[in-house]
């Protein structure tokens, strides 16, 4: 499998720009894993935080086809270390006898997950870490019976002190 790559593109907050971002690559037939966006501190600006799969030469052929749109105003890979990315994750696990129930509240322990919702016959768990985290949380719940499931994608900033690393919106002109 060719290695996965965070984004984080700094757009002018308009309507129109999340679609020429996706047009940009639908347009080039690169595909989009995951997709979040939500408006800065400032809000005449959005993030777009994607995730995609390809080599090196693919993920700098996009960025340098990002960086061409005109109202793009920084594309940041956010794929080492310098950078904290979380996703949320929702699943409702069926409870079935006291011995699941307790290996679910096991699970939910052991990984910093809480029940937010629960009825006597199933459970509502949130969990919030790494994608890779999350992936392994749902393989831990797999054997319980997982009813549903939503996930939301990948969001990331900046470490604090990584110098250069995130977008620095009030270096745009932008008030904090």
């Amino acid at each position: 499998m060719k290695p996965r790559h965070v984004l984080s593109v700094l757009v002018e907050n308009r309507f129109g720009e999340l679609a020429r971002v996706v047009g940009l690559f639908s347009g080039r037939g690169f595909n989009i894993d995951s997709l979040a966006v939500n408006v800065t501190i400032d809000p005449t600006f959005s993030r777009i935080v994607l995730t995609t799969h390809g080599s090196e030469q693919v993920v700098e052929q996009i960025v340098k086809q990002l960086r061409k749109l005109v109202r793009v105003k920084k594309v940041v890979e956010m794929s080492d270390d310098r950078f904290l990315e979380r996703e949320l994750c929702l699943v409702t696990i069926q409870a079935s006898g006291a011995h699941g129930r307790q290996e679910l509240e096991r699970i939910v322990s052991l990984v910093g997950a809480r029940v937010v919702a629960y009825s006597p016959t199933a459970f509502t768990v949130e969990h919030t870490a790494t994608s890779k985290d999350i992936d392994q949380f749902l393989e831990l719940l797999r054997p319980l019976g997982i009813r549903d499931m939503v996930r939301s994608a990948p969001i990331a900033v900046a470490r604090p002190g990584a110098e250069n690393a995130g977008e620095n919106v009030q270096s745009l002109g932008g008030a904090a």
